[in-house]
């Protein structure tokens, strides 16, 4: 069984909103307008895909994005750069089999050519472990905690140098070659826009 990770299509958001909603505590609910939001304005936005069947998501945010989760503005306020991983979700069919992997491998590749780091938390609860295992496995490490306010989750924050930024930096400055893998989401038009999150 063979996996394609690629770009979302926007006829694919209700059932990525569905998934996301279904994936239990680990992961916060979002809303419509939410989706959309990531849909418009999200750097990374991909999709895993099986046998034409979706089976998971990952939302990853640059910096300098206009985004209201508390998580986000954490690192905002303590880091210059980075690429923040707002959510993953995996269809429970396809955990254990290699799907969040395969997006991780993906997303530092898309982040080690834009940013010195890439962030990501993981709240704390009973099921925290296998969560923390993962991210560890790929070089994270806990830089803080935080308390999310109106609620009793509290979130353990994680960083992780990129090693080839400097180099992509100081060979290509902020234009890298026209290739295409290497080019950014192709972003729908919209109008400025401001999501909430926590």
């Amino acid at each position: 069984m063979s996996i394609t990770i690629r770009d979302v299509l926007e006829h694919e958001l209700d059932a990525i909103l569905a998934m996301n909603n279904a994936a239990g505590s680990g992961i916060l609910p979002v809303n419509k307008a939410q989706i959309q939001f990531f849909w418009k304005h999200a750097d990374y936005f991909r999709v895993a895909e099986s046998d034409e069947c979706l089976v998971g998501f990952l939302v990853a945010l640059s910096r300098d994005l206009d985004y209201d989760s508390t998580n986000f503005q954490w690192f905002k306020e303590r880091y210059d750069d980075f690429v923040y991983v707002d959510r993953i979700v995996i269809a429970n069919s396809q955990r254990s089999a290699g799907t969040g992997r395969l997006f991780y491998a993906d997303v530092m590749s898309f982040a080690e050519l834009r940013a010195p780091a890439i962030v990501a938390e993981v709240f704390m609860e009973e099921s925290t472990h296998p969560a923390l295992l993962f991210h560890g496995s790929f070089g994270f490490h806990e830089v803080g905690q935080h308390q999310l306010p109106d609620s009793p989750l509290r979130a353990i924050m994680l960083y992780k140098d990129l090693c080839s930024y400097p180099y992509v930096k100081a060979t290509y400055g902020n234009e890298l070659p026209p290739l295409p893998w290497l080019q950014e989401r192709k972003l729908p038009a919209s109008t400025p826009n401001r999501a909430t999150g926590t």
